[in-house]
């Protein structure tokens, strides 16, 4: 018999079979939510004839945001299958380490990207390496057919997705995302924004990031609401296409939001379609806040994270300024904690480590069983965030995992950048910090101490990360100093180093 409870893509195809599912802009094609599942049921039965694709088998893709990746991974879905959205930021290097961990049946690639793959060593042990236009066809020939049915109903553990993210040990641990995730991210999300299958966006945070597929694209999917899907972000397009299409809610980070107000068209457009912007990744300044307010947007600040949900807490638009810099409350079915290194709880004011139960909890790290019992003891999930709670019951951010840092948008771990500047002969001692930057929030800025008797010029520094290290974890600045600071356990310490800047920037000020 065939189940309809973990493919919402078939059911609504089912209950609004003429009802809008998604657009892609850049081919400037859409489908309805019935014309979509007859080409994923095709691409499903493809996938199982063609490469014996089965339950549990991983599926890497690795290109720009395409409605390839919507129909693979509703593919996916249907077989029971994962898949394996990879950064197309990252470089050979850092993708080996993804594709050795996941071990894809299939590497899926779009051509912008082909003078990549001979130099990614890893895709020569994958089976089948395909240019992702071999499923174009499922998406763009008019007469499609297929009677595919699963071989297997799938339970609610049944993984879907691995998410990568960067480990604050310098290792990248893929993320294992369920229909039980995505399910109670749904429920939390719809509840707490008030989601109908009227609602519409425009999508265009990247696929390999937990933003691009569970903050507002799969609660859509869920609700019978409908997307625009684009390449990337493009602050002119987007206000374009907000007006154009009505859209109902908005999401991104600060610095899209900052570029969007900077835009000479975002005076000019409509939005009053827009019931409010969700906004995560970075807190959100008070004057902008101000700016989107004064456009008649509501700005709701939230706080999440790939192995929950990610859709954790949300503060209501009415709080915006009256608790500036909360994330507000934990969303319907999360319960949170915040702890003491003893494992008591701490009381109002009280900084501690944020604790999360919730269905929406990962079940763990794609084979690294020693990190997910690190990281979940008895159902709470250990965030490493450190929080404090007010008298009301409003969660805030005090500190970020272990010093990561988050530049437009993206969670930058120096543990990572640390461990590769390592393998630089010349240098000794290296200690990467976020530091503050006007246009991306916060950028990276080395410390670098070097051996006796060699010798490194900042070029030179930048030269060496370039083509080892995606560009936004290249740090922007570079400091050369005879020793680091270190704290009594003798640890560097990277407060101080935080000081040592600011002191610099304050003293070129003056």
């Amino acid at each position: 018999m065939y189940n309809f409870q973990t493919d919402w893509l078939a059911k609504w195809a089912k209950y609004t079979p003429n009802r809008m599912f998604i657009r892609e802009h850049q081919r400037d094609v859409q489908w309805t939510y019935s014309d979509f599942n007859k080409r994923t049921n095709a691409v499903a039965e493809f996938l199982v004839n063609q490469y014996k694709i089965k339950k549990g088998d991983r599926i890497a893709i690795y290109s720009k945001n395409k409605s390839e990746h919507v129909i693979l991974f509703l593919a996916c879905i249907k077989i029971g299958a994962i898949l394996v959205p990879l950064n197309f930021r990252l470089t050979p290097r850092e993708l080996d380490i993804l594709i050795n961990d996941a071990e894809p049946s299939i590497f899926y690639y779009d051509e912008e990207f082909a003078d990549h793959i001979p130099k990614i060593s890893a895709v020569q042990k994958v089976k089948s390496v395909q240019k992702l236009k071999e499923i174009e066809k499922f998406l763009l020939e008019n007469s499609i057919q297929s009677d595919f049915r699963p071989s297997e109903l799938f339970s609610e553990e049944t993984p879907v997705m691995i998410l990568y993210t960067a480990g604050t040990t310098g290792l990248s641990k893929g993320v294992i995302i369920t229909h039980k995730m995505l399910f109670w991210n749904s429920v939390n999300t719809g509840l707490r924004l008030d989601l109908t299958s009227k609602d519409h966006t425009q999508s265009f945070a990247p696929f390999f990031h937990t933003g691009g597929w569970n903050v507002l694209f799969t609660p859509f999917l869920h609700h019978g609401a409908s997307h625009t899907l684009l390449t990337h972000f493009d602050a002119d397009l987007i206000l374009q296409l907000m007006e154009k299409e009505k859209a109902t809610i908005l999401f991104g980070v600060p610095t899209m939001l900052q570029m969007m107000a900077d835009s000479p068209l975002f005076n000019k457009v409509d939005l009053t379609s827009v019931r409010y912007a969700i906004v995560g990744g970075a807190p959100m300044p008070i004057p902008l806040i101000n700016i989107w307010h004064q456009k008649g947007i509501f700005i709701r600040q939230g706080y999440g994270l790939t192995e929950v949900g990610p859709n954790c807490f949300s503060l209501h638009q009415d709080d915006a300024i009256r608790k500036k810099g909360s994330i507000g409350f934990p969303n319907f079915y999360i319960d949170a904690k915040i702890m003491k290194d003893d494992n008591t709880e701490c009381v109002p004011d009280e900084v501690g480590e944020l604790w999360l139960r919730s269905p929406v909890v990962t079940p763990g790290y794609w084979r690294k069983q020693k990190e997910t019992a690190e990281a979940i003891t008895d159902g709470w999930f250990h965030t490493g965030d450190l929080v404090k709670k007010d008298n009301e019951g409003y969660f805030y951010v005090v500190d970020r995992k272990k010093n990561m840092y988050i530049s437009g948008g993206e969670n930058v771990y120096p543990a990572e950048i640390e461990s590769f500047l390592y393998t630089n002969n010349a240098i000794k001692e290296v200690a990467v910090i976020g530091v503050p930057d006007e246009k991306w929030g916060e950028v990276g800025k080395a410390y670098v101490v070097l051996k006796e008797n060699s010798s490194l010029t900042a070029e030179d520094f930048i030269k060496y990360c370039l083509g080892n290290l995606a560009k936004y974890k290249i740090p922007k600045y570079v400091e050369f100093l005879k020793e680091l600071p270190k704290n009594d356990a003798g640890k560097i310490d990277k407060k101080k180093l935080l000081e040592l800047h600011l002191n610099s920037i304050n003293k070129s000020n003056n």
